[in-house]
């Protein structure tokens, strides 16, 4: 369990547990974590998540060499609790002269055709490549074990808008969770279902010793009764999201 701090502020009781990973992690008191990205690391997307103490409580692994985005959240004896695995769908491209085009653009056809260039309908998937991360128990990634899907709330963002989707809400319609805020700004909030209710906020710290180490860190405070382990890992999405828009 995460250690509280004396200083925390204070937060509003949630109407009920939010636990998603497990109610070991719920905590009746403000969790305050801090999440740290490592810098110039074989190993990309390494997290480190500490407690008010200084503890290390969660880390996150990652490769480059994987095939598909695959990252590792284990506690502090190297356990595996989740892992967050970033869906790629297939690039679906319809060609079409509709006037009823979503988001008109133009591709370039090559082969044995002369090339050309034609007005396009892109599936929406097309823009969601890498902005789906889906979050499973354990080490595995079968079906049965899927807990919840992250994913851009829109195709084209001014803030950031992430929908957090449980594995039983398979229409997507209405979010379980959202994070709303600016991730530029250094500052996002995460809510209970469509809602006002907020249930964990974190920080982006920007100091001249992380730009010249090229490392993140992130302050996060976790409110009573919230899993912090689940809140651990939205943090670490909402880097990667974001950080594939800068790459």
């Amino acid at each position: 369990m995460a250690a509280p701090y004396d200083g925390a502020p204070s937060a509003p009781p949630m109407p009920a547990p939010v636990t998603v990973v497990s109610p070991q992690f719920c905590a009746p008191y403000v969790v305050p974590l801090t999440v740290t990205k490592k810098a110039l690391s074989l190993s990309d997307g390494d997290f480190t998540v500490t407690d008010a103490n200084g503890a290390v409580v969660l880390k996150v692994k990652g490769s480059i060499f994987s095939v598909r985005h695959r990252r590792v959240l284990v506690d502090a004896a190297g356990q595996p609790i989740l892992t967050m695995t970033e869906k790629v769908p297939a690039v679906e491209i319809f060609l079409s002269f509709s006037e009823k085009l979503l988001l008109p653009c133009f591709v370039s056809i090559h082969g044995f055709w002369r090339r050309k260039k034609q007005n396009a309908l892109i599936h929406d998937q097309v823009f969601s490549l890498h902005n789906r991360w889906e979050v499973y128990r354990g080490d595995s990634t079968n079906a049965s074990d899927l807990l919840f899907t992250a994913k851009k709330a829109s195709i084209v963002q001014l803030k950031t808008a992430i929908d957090v989707f449980l594995a039983g809400n398979t229409s997507e319609h209405i979010c379980d969770f959202k994070i709303r805020g600016s991730y530029f700004e250094r500052s996002c909030a995460f809510y209970l279902g469509n809602s006002d209710t907020m249930i964990a906020q974190t920080n982006r710290k920007f100091t001249v010793t992380n730009v010249l180490l090229e490392k993140d860190t992130f302050t996060v405070t976790v409110f009573p009764h919230v899993d912090y382990v689940f809140i651990a890992a939205l943090v670490v999405i909402l880097d990667e999201i974001h950080r594939e828009r800068l790459d």
